[in-house]
C-alpha cells in the first residue's frame, strides 16, 4: 500500500507506517501525476479534492485532519466509490484558546472589561458550541446563531442573524463554509451584514475566508474606526489582503487551531477511520505520542484578582499576540514572497498545548477563582 501525504500532517509515521509506504509532499502542489500510484491520500484543507486531482487514480479512501470538508468534493467521492474521512472537533479546543486570548488583547487595547460585553456566536458546531459552553461558563451573556440546527429543534435557545447583529458586542464566526442550501455561508457577513454592526462591535472570523466579504470588511473597517477585527482566515489565501491586515487588531495566517495536540488528534482521528474502512483494530494511541507539557502546573492564591486569572491563565499557555506579530513581519516583498510567508509559518509553527491540558491548584479557598478555572476547562486539583 502507498500513502501520499501533505507534508504537514504531524505524526503520520507513527500512526500509518504499518501499512504500507509513505510519501510526503506540500500540500498545495498534490498532482494527478503524484497520485498515479497512491492507495491513500491524507490532506489538510489547502489540497482542493476532486475529479481533476483523483480521476484514473488508484486512491480508495481520503483523509482531511482538519473539522471541515469543504475542500473534498463529496459527491464525487461518493459516485467514484471513494471512502473518506474528516477530523470532526479536532482543533476545536486549539480555536477556543485564540478566540480567548485575542478577546483579552482587545480588551487590553481599549479598556473593556470582557464581562460587560453581549457576545454573538455563529455557527454552534464542534467548535462554535465548545466556545459557547466556556463563555458562559464564566458568566458572560451570549447568543447563538445556527440556523440548520435550529431547523432540526436540536434544543438550545437560538437567535437569527439579525439579532446578533444588534445585540452582540463581539461576533465570533464558526460556520463551515457553504455556498447553496437553505443557509449558505458564503459572504454571510457582506456589505449589508457589516454596515449593521453595533458601534464598537469586534468580530471575529476563525472559521473560512470566505463567510465575510474581506473587500466589504475593509471597507467598512476604513469607514468605521470604532470596529476591530481579528481575522485567521482570509479570502484568497495564501494571498492576503495587506492593507485589511494592516487594519485587523489580531491578524494571523490560519493557525488558530494549530495546537500540538489539535494538530496530533487530526491524524489520530483518521488513523483510527482507516482502520475501520479497513476493519482492523488500531494499535497506536496517541496519548502515547505526545511529549509532555512545558508548564504542567501551576497554583494560584485564593485571594487572586479574576480579571488577572483569567488573563494570566490563558496567556501561560497561548497568546496570539505572538502570531500576529510573526504575520505582519511576513507581509513584505511581493505576492508570491508574501504567499511563500504564508505557508511557512503554517509549516514551521511551533509547538503550543491547549488550555484544557494544564493543571491548577488554589491556595485556600475561592469559590470563584474554581468556577473560573473550571470555565476554561482547567483541571482543578
Amino acid at each position: 500500500m502507498h500513502i501520499l501525504a501533505d507534508e504537514n500532517i504531524p505524526l503520520v509515521e507513527a500512526f500509518f507506517a504499518s501499512f504500507g509506504s509513505i510519501q510526503r509532499q506540500p500540500g498545495r502542489a498534490f498532482t494527478a501525476e503524484a497520485l498515479a500510484r497512491a492507495d491513500v491520500l491524507l490532506v489538510r484543507s489547502v489540497t482542493q479534492v476532486n475529479a481533476r486531482l483523483l480521476a484514473g487514480s488508484p486512491v480508495r479512501f481520503v483523509g482531511t485532519c482538519t473539522i471541515g470538508t469543504d475542500h473534498l468534493d463529496l459527491d464525487y467521492l461518493a459516485d467514484a466509490d471513494i471512502a473518506w474521512a474528516s477530523a470532526p472537533g479536532c482543533n476545536a479546543r486549539g480555536v477556543v484558546d485564540y478566540v480567548l486570548g485575542s478577546l483579552l488583547a482587545l480588551a487590553e487595547a481599549q479598556g473593556v472589561p470582557l464581562s460587560e460585553r453581549c457576545y454573538g456566536v455563529v455557527g454552534a458546531g464542534q467548535v462554535g458550541g465548545r466556545l459557547v459552553e466556556v463563555l458562559r461558563g464564566l458568566g458572560w451573556r451570549v447568543l447563538v446563531c445556527d440556523p440548520p440546527r435550529a431547523a432540526r429543534e436540536e434544543g438550545g435557545d437560538f437567535v437569527d442573524l439579525p439579532t446578533i447583529l444588534a445585540e452582540c458586542d463581539v461576533i465570533s464566526m464558526h460556520t463551515p463554509l457553504t455556498g447553496e442550501g437553505q443557509w449558505p455561508t458564503r459572504h454571510l457577513f457582506g456589505v449589508e451584514q457589516l454596515a449593521r454592526l453595533k458601534p464598537g462591535a469586534w468580530l471575529i472570523n476563525a472559521s473560512r475566508g470566505e463567510v465575510v466579504d474581506n473587500a466589504a470588511l475593509l471597507d467598512v473597517l476604513q469607514q468605521r474606526p470604532d470596529l476591530e477585527a481579528v481575522l485567521d482566515v482570509w479570502e484568497g489565501e495564501p494571498q492576503v489582503d495587506v492593507v485589511l491586515a494592516q487594519r485587523c487588531r489580531i491578524a494571523t495566517p490560519h493557525i488558530a487551531g494549530y495546537s500540538l495536540e489539535g494538530k496530533a488528534r487530526g491524524t489520530a482521528q483518521i488513523y483510527r477511520a482507516f482502520c475501520e474502512h479497513l476493519g482492523v483494530a488500531p494499535t497506536v494511541s496517541l496519548e502515547t505520542l505526545l511529549p509532555p507539557a512545558w508548564l504542567p502546573q501551576l497554583s494560584l492564591q485564593a485571594g487572586a484578582d479574576l480579571e488577572w486569572a483569567l488573563a494570566a491563565l490563558c496567556r501561560v499557555v497561548y497568546d496570539p499576540r505572538r502570531d500576529d506579530a510573526s504575520f505582519r513581519r511576513s507581509l513584505v516583498g511581493n505576492a508570491q514572497a508574501r504567499r511563500l510567508g504564508f505557508d511557512a509559518l503554517r509549516k514551521h509553527y511551533p509547538p503550543r498545548r491547549e488550555i484544557d491540558g494544564l493543571q491548577v491548584r488554589l491556595q485556600g479557598d475561592a469559590p470563584e477563582l474554581a468556577g473560573l478555572v473550571r470555565a476554561l476547562g482547567a483541571e482543578l486539583l
